[in-house]
């Protein structure tokens, strides 16, 4: 099989489950950033030092993976039926609060703004951090104009949390502080 097919030539793509829609589509911007999302997730898995965090940052990506054929697959009609997709791993947003509440426990005291930075890992978990808000914006925007489960908008928010809580876990862990925001920083 070929990886072209030169159906998309023309500026538009096929949806899971059928039809077409223009590549600027809101339900293709969806996924495409949910995608981007989860190789900036990888590529942060591969800067990571710690091997929890690794691990988790691995896990994450399969959910990414099933958050983005969910956003591929429009809702049923004109006749079609919608093919059986599975559905955000609703379970999964309890399980990033747990592991945000134990990296808090460990992490010393918020009290300021923190700056992306420090450690390579904690740099590249900032930048995914980042990707996934964008992410969540563009889910936003889908939903409203298209059903979009609220379980995925929920993981999402709750998911850039994580991994603000895990950059500065790379960096504590790796041996450097928080990157605090100074108001009025100078040379």
């Amino acid at each position: 099989m070929k990886i072209y097919t030169r159906t998309g030539d023309a500026g538009e793509t096929a949806l899971f489950g059928g039809g077409r829609v223009a590549k600027d589509h809101p339900r293709v911007a969806a996924y495409g950033t949910v995608d981007e999302l989860n190789a900036t997730v990888g590529w942060a898995a591969t800067q990571a030092v710690d091997p929890d965090i690794q691990a988790r940052l691995g896990l994450l990506q399969h959910d990414l993976f099933t958050l983005g054929s969910e956003l591929a697959t429009p809702p049923a009609r004109d006749g079609r039926t919608r093919p059986d997709v599975p559905s955000v791993p609703i379970q999964r947003i309890g399980e990033m609060e747990a592991w945000m509440d134990a990296a808090d426990a460990e992490l010393p005291e918020l009290r300021a703004f923190v700056l992306p930075g420090g450690c390579a890992g904690a740099a590249a978990l900032h930048v995914a951090r980042t990707v996934c808000r964008r992410a969540e914006r563009t889910v936003v925007h889908l939903a409203a104009r298209e059903d979009v489960s609220a379980d995925m908008l929920m993981y999402l928010n709750r998911l850039s949390d994580l991994l603000f809580t895990l950059a500065r876990l790379e960096n504590h862990r790796h041996g450097n502080g928080d990157v605090e925001w100074e108001k009025n920083a100078t040379l």
